[in-house]
């Protein structure tokens, strides 16, 4: 059985006994002031609890539930307002990808690549991400074993580059609805990369409120807590300032001033 590897990011690593770390931020790249906002929060916070900060949001949403939802203020200028916050803030970033060229395109700027749950099957995807360099994320499948994530991780491995982590995000369970099984977390972090827990896309309720996904967020902190008791490397969690007002996954984003309760809630499970 393969070891859990660590990863480098930034000035710090991820992975078994290292400390855990956050990857945070708003869902999709809105404007500059929210992105500044929240990046800001979020480096204090990560200064006054001492954890390791991956600054994540997208520069386009592909995945939308109808035709008339937001996707993107327009994708290079999205990239261009992460630059600024990697660079003012001195903070990684993550960020989705979706196809081919966009690979190339964000890893100009991110120093994560996520592939999203609907697409960690493309295995030309994986391996154009692997082919940058960058470290990769790639999340679960809610169609998808977590036995079976192996297959998707050695893409990247074979396209040489096992900077992989992977991300549990729920599993389809009837109509719009998610379940978690945490035994999954456990099953991937046998396949030898870190895993991450995804707090908030795992209390979406997928097109379940009228065109767009609703959420259970009151379910994000006791969630959260579970992953962590169960053992994971990194916490991956949308904030907002106003999420009622986020123009992507408005119903399952964690209001940032809610954030250091959240935060201080979960140190007393990971420092245990």
């Amino acid at each position: 059985m393969p070891m859990p590897m660590k990863i480098k990011i930034h000035d710090f690593e991820i992975g078994m006994s290292e400390p855990l770390a956050f990857i945070a931020g708003p869902c999709a790249v809105e404007s500059e002031d929210i992105l500044m906002k929240t990046a800001e929060e979020l480096k204090r916070l990560s200064a006054v609890y001492k954890f390791p900060l991956i600054f994540k949001s997208s520069y386009k949403k592909a995945n939308r539930t109808s035709a008339d939802s937001f996707s993107t203020i327009g994708i290079h200028e999205a990239l261009k307002l992460l630059e600024k916050v990697k660079i003012e803030f001195e903070i990684p970033i993550l960020t989705d990808i979706h196809t081919l060229d966009e690979a190339v395109t964000a890893s100009e700027v991110a120093d994560i690549l996520q592939i999203p749950a609907f697409l960690c099957r493309q295995t030309d995807l994986i391996m154009a991400a692997a082919e940058t360099g960058r470290a990769i994320n790639i999340k679960k499948g809610q169609f998808m074993a977590p036995e079976d994530m192996k297959n998707a991780a050695e893409k990247a491995v074979s396209a040489g580059n096992d900077r992989v982590m992977l991300t549990e995000r729920g599993t389809t369970f009837g109509y719009h609805n998610l379940v978690v099984d945490f035994k999954s977390l456990v099953i991937m972090r046998k396949l030898g990369h870190p895993v991450v827990y995804d707090c908030t896309h795992s209390v979406q309720l997928p097109s379940g409120a009228q065109g767009i996904s609703g959420g259970q967020p009151e379910f994000i902190l006791p969630l959260a807590r579970a992953a962590v008791a169960v053992g994971c490397d990194a916490l991956f969690i949308e904030t907002h300032p106003e999420p009622y007002r986020a123009l992507s996954d408005a119903k399952s984003q964690l209001p940032l001033d809610e954030m250091e309760n959240f935060i201080k809630n979960i140190r007393t499970i990971w420092e245990k």
